[in-house]
């Protein structure tokens, strides 16, 4: 038996685990930017409605 099939998995798992270690991070950061910009969306809102609420007294 030659080693070509330890060799070629490892390969395999080694540019599988750089893949992940690519993708995961930007994927996390697009989920974080949606977070806070929808965080902004209500905060502007929420904002708006208060300004609206105190002119009509």
């Amino acid at each position: 038996m030659s080693y070509f099939k330890y060799v070629a998995l490892a390969y395999a798992v080694f540019f599988i685990v750089l893949a992940w270690d690519f993708i995961v991070p930007r994927l996390q950061i697009r989920q974080q930017l949606r977070q806070a910009r929808a965080r902004i969306q209500r905060a502007n809102r929420t904002s708006s409605a208060v300004v609206d609420e105190e002119l009509s007294r």
